[in-house]
């Protein structure tokens, strides 16, 4: 019996797997940016999908346009964040 319930949420969890990223199958792009089919439900993660995919590069998204009906994409940039190349706090002073 014990068994049996394993089993049965294994193949539960299994299952679930594709459905979680049936939004993902189409996502295309680079260190530059991308784009993700427009579909129902990605309306309220397209911002998530496209921050995870330029975390991969160490950049931040940005969307640049959003066409909501199918057949068209949500179309996104990936940039370098300028903080990144400041001075981190340290002050040059010039004598003068």
């Amino acid at each position: 019996m014990r068994l049996t319930a394993v089993a049965l949420a294994a193949l539960a969890l299994l299952g679930t797997a594709p459905a979680a990223e049936a939004h993902l199958r189409g996502l295309v792009g680079n260190d530059t940016g991308g784009i993700i089919p427009w579909s129902p439900e990605i309306r309220y993660v397209y911002r998530d999908i496209a921050a995870a995919h330029c975390a991969r590069y160490h950049r931040n998204a940005r969307i640049t346009a959003v066409h909501a009906w199918y057949g068209d994409y949500v179309t996104f940039s990936c940039y370098y964040p300028r903080h990144r190349y400041r001075d981190h706090g340290v002050v040059l002073r010039v004598r003068g």
